[in-house]
């Protein structure tokens, strides 16, 4: 019963792994998807400059929240 349990327990695990990968991955997408929005805005340079500072925040999050996944599951 003690091996079941553990084949449960990391088959648990590996599904929460895969799903907030993905949530991860979306994340990724959405910020490639706001940069081809911007990219469409006819905006005066010092709106650009902020369109890129806050997708490179976007960015920079999402990257510590990948480096924490990888963490925990490791």
């Amino acid at each position: 019963m003690g091996l079941l349990k553990i084949i449960q327990i990391e088959d648990f695990q590996d599904y929460e792994w895969a799903n907030d990968w993905n949530t991860i991955v979306e994340l990724f997408n959405v910020i490639k998807k706001l940069k081809e929005l911007f990219n469409c805005l006819d905006v005066p340079y010092l709106r650009e400059v902020e369109q890129r500072i806050l997708i490179l925040n976007l960015e920079k999050y999402v990257c510590s929240l990948q480096n924490y996944i990888i963490e925990k599951y490791s």
